[in-house]
């Protein structure tokens, strides 16, 4: 799970990549780094729900 957390810093740094070689402006890129963090924070978020929601049942068995 706690490399899950490097997911939204790995697609920020291609991200920016992308923005350099194809001659954008970070300031022009800024909505793209929101999305990829509001995605990443979304996908973080559900997938630390399911482990709560089912780390009891683990525990049972």
């Amino acid at each position: 799970m706690a490399k899950v957390f490097l997911l939204p810093i790995f697609l920020c740094l291609l991200w920016t990549l992308f923005l350099h070689f194809n001659g954008v402006p970070i300031k022009q890129g800024k909505k793209g780094f929101i999305y990829i963090i509001a995605i990443s924070a979304t996908v973080i978020l559900s997938l630390g729900l399911l482990l709560w929601v089912t780390a009891e049942q683990n525990i049972r068995n």
